[in-house]
């Protein structure tokens, strides 16, 4: 009865609009989607063949240990190998992380507006949900230490947080881990790590041995490009992951998700090109943004989630027919903004002359 009620209570989950959806609606022959964060440049090329030559016995069950991964993971960030949680994308992690945590009279801390799966997940386990809202698009640490009591189970930071782009400091983070009860959960949720170029970003791994109760995760979703084959994973203390992975599946990565999240781990010469190029295009499009007199949120993301003098919902109606896919703020509990992905040059370059007629028109219905 009770998860009828739950439920009754939540919806599924709407991703942003599909290339293909768009094009049939409105018959345009381009879409440049830039609403769902994704790697405009792609992946490493060298996962082409490792997955080409590993696309055969599916009749075989994958390595359920992901061993190989595994080990690059584990060796390259100084960690013992069972430290590690593999999941289908990261959001298995944090599904798996509320079955073993949350259940029925306990609660659950978390900002607002942030990545929505943190409260989806742990309303199907039936706990209390407590949101505290950010502060200018920064998580309100002490405000979620005000709302602790002794049904806290689990506390979920994201950082940079979806869909602001804001992170935690490293003074910040410390300090918070510092007070922060031995027996809640910490989970630092880093789907875009590799985009941050913060002097005072926290360098979250050094905290796992000290505070214990502290989990970061990570994707291959975002700045490796690998969205489509669905892996991620958290990385905790032994006693952590030891307890996560007796709730992980036995077989919940696949082998080409395995074997190309390793190639792709490897050529970091990928990573360090595709986050230079992103970080050049958003400093263009923030210097754009300037020009035009819009506000935005601090972002250390491939995304920028900018501030409109009305709905959100408008430019992207009006980004769409100029086939731009873009993902209103309506949606993402953040009134009068927009998120936008950062894109190929040319594609931003081409937008914004969009957005600036945009503005123009509504300048001009003010008057």
């Amino acid at each position: 009865m009770r998860h009828k009620q739950i439920f009754h209570q939540m919806s599924p989950y709407k991703p942003g609009k599909q290339v293909e959806e768009v094009q049939k609606e409105l018959g345009l022959e381009r879409i440049v989607k830039l609403a769902s964060n994704e790697n405009p440049f792609g992946y490493s090329k060298k996962v082409d063949q490792v997955v080409k030559e590993s696309a055969n016995h599916f009749e075989i069950y994958p390595d359920g240990y992901a061993t190989v991964l595994r080990e690059v993971i584990s060796k390259d960030l100084n960690l013992d190998m069972d430290q590690i949680v593999f999941g289908c994308g990261s959001d298995e992690v944090i599904d798996i992380i509320c079955r073993v945590y949350l259940e029925e009279g306990t609660n659950t801390i978390m900002a607002t507006p942030t990545f929505p799966q943190y409260k989806h997940n742990a309303l199907i386990q039936g706990a209390a949900i407590k949101e505290v809202p950010l502060l200018n698009g920064y998580h309100d640490l002490q405000g979620m230490l005000d709302a602790i009591d002794q049904d806290t189970r689990v506390i979920w930071l994201c950082s940079p947080n979806n869909p602001t782009g804001c992170i935690i400091n490293q003074p910040s983070l410390e300090r918070f881990l510092e007070v922060c009860p031995e027996d809640i959960l910490v989970v630092m949720d880093e789907a875009y790590y590799e985009y941050i170029t913060a002097a005072d970003a926290p360098d979250s791994l050094s905290y796992i041995h000290r505070y214990p109760n502290f989990i970061v995760l990570r994707t291959f979703s975002k700045a490796y490009g690998l969205a489509g084959l669905r892996i991620g994973f958290g990385i905790a203390a032994l006693e952590v992951a030891n307890i996560l992975n007796i709730a992980r599946g036995p077989f919940n990565t696949t082998k080409l998700a395995q074997f190309a999240a390793v190639e792709a781990y490897r050529d970091q010469a990928f990573i360090n090109y595709s986050v230079g190029e992103t970080n050049k295009n958003k400093q263009v499009f923030i210097d754009f943004l300037d020009e035009q007199g819009l506000d935005y949120y601090d972002s250390e993301t491939n995304f920028v989630l900018i501030k409109l003098p009305v709905s959100g919902d408008l430019l992207f109606d009006y980004l769409i027919q100029q086939g731009f896919i873009i993902r209103s703020g309506e949606a993402l509990g953040m009134p009068n903004t927009v998120r936008i992905t950062i894109g190929e040059k040319e594609d931003m370059l081409e937008m914004a002359h969009h957005i600036a007629d945009f503005l123009k028109l509504h300048a001009e219905d003010d008057i």
